[in-house]
């Protein structure tokens, strides 16, 4: 796997700059375009990029900030060009409609990128219209056993208005691309890790719908919450990024975190970036900035293996605002452990998608570092 790494500043005469030489641009195979909405959106950067990247695919998502290396930045579209030695790679992408089925249209994509000897399926997804839970759980009924899954939900900033995806084409809203890596030379690691640590009694979610909370052991969700804020209550919903909930499904699968994007006062309820389950079991969750780096730290240790090439990082807008200018801390955490090496790329997220732990199958996560690692083996 050879890659390369430019900038595309917008705002430049130059327009590009590059941070790795590698092959040719014209020979990408795969280029990730990372920027965001506002500079994706306009006509002139997808032209300047398939002027670049003449045969490539060129996948786009906009993002709450790009990752190059250690550096976090938001005026540069980071792309990221893969030639393959010996493996290979398929992509494919669906505008969704209103009412769209998440079960067919994960069924289309994963025809669409199948292969005898496909491995992985890296999925970039809208972050504003699509449910995170259920597209990770109806691709995960979909995929073989032993192909895995990992991605993420596109951003936009802090806004909150609409994010865009895009498959060789100006990214648009309401967008799915996945990009199906093939190839028994491919060897691709996994890491997730927030860095949160739970307080006070275990609870039950006593009644949910969806991704919204409404009581837990019978009790009014949001009251509970408050009570256990204290003073921080006063802050909400902004405070509520400090304090994620710890989701523990009851089939079984591994705990998750879930951010709290709204408060419903005259309902007592709370809205979740993911489904909150009925029977769950939940924790309320706090973390020092210390604690969020060293989430970090352990998502890469855990996706480590050896002689990585392209290390691709997800983590998430929440984290982001809580580290503050410390941000950039969990990014040189992942290079400290990965070594000089390997090429990392990556976002800041409206949701994370990667394997938890020594699992398998794919979940969405909130407020968690997720890195997928690449690379192939003669």
């Amino acid at each position: 796997m050879k890659i390369s790494q430019s900038l595309y500043y917008p705002s430049l005469p130059t327009k590009w700059k590059e941070l790795y030489t590698g092959p040719a641009s014209e020979d990408a195979e795969l280029v990730f375009a990372f920027g965001l909405r506002q500079i994706l959106e306009a006509a002139e950067t997808y032209e300047s990029l398939s002027k670049r990247y003449p045969n490539a695919f060129i996948a786009m998502a906009s993002t709450s900030g790009n990752l190059a290396d250690q550096v976090l930045m938001d005026d540069a579209v980071v792309c990221t060009a893969i030639v393959f030695d010996h493996a290979s790679c398929k992509c494919a992408s669906v505008d969704l409609n209103e009412g769209f089925d998440v079960a067919e249209v994960c069924k289309g994509l994963i025809q669409a990128v199948r292969t005898d000897s496909l491995k992985h399926i890296f999925v970039l997804s809208d972050g504003g219209t699509v449910n995170g839970t259920t597209l990770s759980e109806s691709l995960n009924r979909l995929l073989p056993a032993d192909v895995t899954l990992s991605g993420g939900l596109a951003g936009d900033g802090t806004d909150f208005s609409k994010t865009v995806v895009g498959l060789n084409q100006v990214p648009t809203a309401g967008s799915i691309v996945a990009i199906g890596f093939s190839g028994e030379s491919l060897e691709v690691g996994f890491g997730s890790s927030g860095g949160w640590s739970v307080f006070g009694p275990e609870r039950v979610v006593t009644r949910s719908s969806g991704n919204v909370l409404f009581e837990l052991d019978g009790q009014p969700a949001l009251k509970l919450y408050k009570t256990y804020l204290g003073d921080q209550a006063e802050q909400l919903p902004a405070s509520a990024l400090r304090f994620p909930l710890c989701v523990q499904p009851d089939d079984g699968q591994s705990s998750v975190v879930r951010t709290i994007l709204s408060i419903d006062e005259e309902h007592d309820s709370m809205t979740f970036a993911g489904d909150i389950p009925a029977g769950a079991s939940v924790h309320f969750m706090r973390a020092s900035y210390e604690d969020l780096i060293d989430g970090a730290d352990a998502a890469a240790v855990q996706a480590r293996k050896h002689d990585e090439e392209l290390v691709m990082c997800v983590s998430c807008v929440g984290r982001r605002i809580v580290l503050g200018q410390r941000t950039e801390e969990e990014l040189e955490c992942v290079r400290e452990t990965f070594g000089s090496f390997p090429v990392i790329a990556g976002f800041y997220s409206y949701g994370e998608l990667a394997p938890t732990g020594d699992e398998q199958a794919c979940q969405l996560h909130n407020q968690t570092m997720t890195i997928t690692s690449f690379r192939e083996i003669s």
